[in-house]
């Protein structure tokens, strides 16, 4: 983000504010669209005018808010794929069988060794 325009860091800050403005509100059971849009509006008229004082600003905001937003979608993700092993009855580590498994039998066999 140092090397980017003003104005393009504007544009993300923008972008980042409106998601949790997006996550806050309808959480809260708050949201409506002309929130956002006023509230979009209001920021990326300030951001831009002020973008050239505002650079250094946007530059900890935009790192800041890139590593919590990518620390919450890892820590979904990984939540995600564990309630779906879960579901499947996956065990990743093989530790011990299970019934109705979606895991393959395989066959211990020297076929390999035979062909070599």
């Amino acid at each position: 983000m140092q090397t980017s325009s003003p104005r393009f860091k504007s544009l993300a800050v923008t972008a980042g504010l409106s998601f949790w403005f997006f996550i806050i509100t309808s959480s809260a059971g708050i949201f409506s669209i002309w929130y956002l849009i006023i509230f979009v509006g209001i920021l990326l008229s300030i951001t831009q005018i002020f973008a050239k004082k505002l650079s250094r600003g946007l530059d900890v905001f935009a790192i800041f808010n890139t590593k919590v937003f990518l620390g919450a979608l890892y820590i979904f993700v990984i939540s995600i794929y564990g309630i779906i092993f879960k579901l499947l009855r996956i065990d990743l580590l093989r530790l011990r069988k299970q019934k109705q498994s979606y895991w393959l039998e395989t066959e211990s066999s020297n076929d390999a060794r035979k062909m070599f």
